[in-house]
């Protein structure tokens, strides 16, 4: 039986990244007209972002070894496939904060030099940095994940493609 599980592409996470940063350039508009403060997460989110990222490289760390011929304990399969899980969201997630922080530090450009106190500004690049993080984290650990071809299906026979059709099914 073969995975239906897909990898994380490039392309998802930097358009993730995109619309979440207009949806953060939007959002910080409305906010400043209504004199509200702006929507950035509190410093005390890089904890929770960085707990996420260790979390999911140890796990990471664990697959590889194995993967790569450490075979002294058994890996089960279902921490396996939980740390490839864990490993996209966090791709994924940090795709969001990055998208969320960038669209609003775009909004706030313009008003740097009006400021008088830019611990907000330096807030938002932390964040966005730790954002970062994650993302590259969550790419990392997905292919600490990926099993040679070869080794995927020892016994299994290679499957005769159909006339016509140029794809393999799976099962």
């Amino acid at each position: 039986m073969r995975s239906t599980m897909r990898t994380i592409r490039p392309a998802w996470l930097v358009t993730v990244t995109v619309i979440v940063a207009a949806v953060g350039w939007a959002t910080t508009e409305l906010t400043s007209r209504a004199s509200l403060a702006l929507p950035v997460l509190p410093l005390s989110s890089l904890i929770t972002m960085a707990l996420i990222a260790v979390v999911s490289l140890v796990l990471g760390l664990k697959v590889r070894r194995w993967r790569d011929g450490n075979r002294d304990k058994a890996l089960d399969p279902l921490m396996a496939a939980r740390t490839v899980v864990l490993a996209q969201a966090c791709a994924y997630a940090g795709a969001v904060l990055l998208g969320w922080h960038l669209g609003i530090l775009v909004d706030q450009l313009p008003t740097i030099a009006m400021r008088a106190d830019l611990a907000v500004i330096w807030q938002m690049v932390a964040l966005i940095a730790g954002a970062l993080v994650m993302v590259a984290v969550g790419v990392i650990v997905e292919r600490f994940c990926k099993v040679p071809p070869e080794d995927s299906e020892p016994t299994a026979k290679p499957r005769p493609k159909h006339e016509g059709r140029g794809e393999e099914e799976f099962a």
